[in-house]
């Protein structure tokens, strides 16, 4: 396993080209098991978790192939099977949207439980309530989720709360079911958008992703089609907090700012010049920071995948202000990585209270899951001194070419290889 080293005290400043989305693409190739045609996707981030699908995909009997850099081209002609890989699909959460197109396009699927970083609770009884609904017949045996179904139908599902992947999955399933399936309460993240616009690219008829109701009308087939990747908004914000958070000047290229709406106007409130320029997002932090209050929320909400990062810099803000998690209840842990830095932050239930700012001293820390990582990577570009980050792995799994990005913009940052006590155990190493 590698550490990363970050000497501290640098201004951020320059341009960086934001990678396409993580949340986007996984949810993308497991569609492409929908049909028997070739899919060819551009901009894809060469980061671990596509890897990991890939692995998936090709143990089930699809062909994927690397053209060049950002590219994939995938064709499940004929799948080998319809049961996922227990030790491939444990390495990460997104292992589960492989259940709606199996049971879609072979009539039964057996995966295992989703694990997950371990953030709180992320349960897929809404994925199972749906396609139950929908006519399947899902059981769990030795651990696995086994479904199976004749043909699934359209139905109407009311979600508890607009869950992602349960969105995405239960719209894989419909659209070749029997009828018309509507999901009300359902989730509006871009990534959900553009999962609907790479179906529709194969023929699907999905009406009103980005909104609260889905309607899918199901076909008799997909054929194949060509995509390209959204920009990742997650990437985009981490680097505008960085830079903002090292009283830095940057231009964010190939972004969607309508993506980054709730961050944007917390990143203005905090006195950060934040500045659309088409796809590109200017951010310059030239004035002192100023504490902002955050409550986490499904799209258009405050991103949760970004309040660790803005925990690091509201370190470096002046005064009192509480940061809530209402979506996961143990997304803290980077907390007491934080407070090794020096920060100021007591956690309270699902809220953390930040007195800053604080002067971060470097120390050696432990990156818990993917977005912990890229908090303690923005106190470690704040901190005095030289900061270790053990368990790099975590954020190659979700951010392509880390180092080179950060230090294109000037940060001081080092990969080297830890001693064999640093290595993790990656048969525990799950999902985001």
């Amino acid at each position: 396993m590698a550490q990363l080293l970050i000497e501290g005290g640098s201004r951020l400043v320059g341009q960086v080209r934001i990678s396409g989305s993580k949340n986007a693409v996984l949810p993308i190739l497991a569609a492409c098991l929908l049909t028997e045609d070739e899919c060819r996707l551009t901009n894809v981030p060469e980061i671990e978790d596509v890897h990991t699908m890939r692995q998936l995909l090709q143990s089930l009997g699809a062909e994927v192939t690397h053209p060049e850099r950002g590219q994939l081209r995938l064709r499940a002609a004929r799948l080998a099977s319809a049961e996922v890989p227990t030790a491939i699909a444990r390495r990460m959460r997104a292992s589960f949207l492989l259940m709606g197109p199996l049971l879609a396009r072979t009539g039964e699927a057996r995966v295992a439980k989703p694990g997950g970083d371990d953030i709180g609770m992320r349960r897929v009884e809404q994925h199972i309530v749906g396609l139950r609904l929908m006519g399947a017949q899902v059981d769990v045996k030795d651990g696995d989720y086994v479904a199976h179904a004749r043909r699934l139908h359209g139905a109407t599902i009311h979600l508890d709360m607009p869950t992602v992947t349960g969105t995405e999955n239960l719209m894989m399933a419909a659209v070749t079911a029997e009828g018309v399936t509507t999901i009300h309460n359902a989730a509006r993240e871009p990534h959900v958008v553009d999962l609907a616009r790479f179906l529709g690219g194969m023929g699907a008829q999905v009406r009103g992703a980005g909104t609260d109701v889905i309607q899918v009308e199901g076909v008799r087939e997909l054929g194949g089609t060509r995509h390209h990747v959204i920009p990742d908004n997650i990437e985009a914000g981490t680097y505008a907090i960085a830079v903002a958070a090292t009283g830095g000047e940057a231009i964010l290229e190939d972004v969607d700012p309508s993506h980054l709406r709730a961050l944007i106007l917390k990143l203005r409130a905090a006195g950060v010049h934040v500045e659309e320029q088409g796809r590109g997002l200017l951010v310059e932090a030239s004035n002192p920071l100023q504490a902002v209050d955050v409550t986490t929320w499904t799209h258009p909400g405050f991103p949760t995948d970004l309040q660790a990062p803005y925990l690091s810099l509201m370190t470096q803000a002046e005064g009192h202000c509480v940061v809530s998690e209402a979506l996961f209840e143990n997304r803290f842990q980077h907390v007491a990585e934080l407070n090794k830095l020096g920060a100021d932050i007591r956690v309270e239930g699902r809220s953390a209270l930040i007195h800053g700012p604080t002067v971060l001293q470097a120390a050696r820390v432990r990156i818990p899951d993917i977005r912990a990582g890229a908090a303690l990577v923005v106190a470690g570009l704040c901190a005095q001194g030289t900061t270790a980050l053990d368990n790099v792995y975590h954020l190659d799994r979700g951010y392509e070419e880390i180092d080179a990005k950060f230090q294109r913009l000037g940060a001081n940052l080092t990969r080297v290889e830890a001693g064999g006590d640093e290595r993790d155990d990656l048969s525990k190493v799950v999902g985001d």
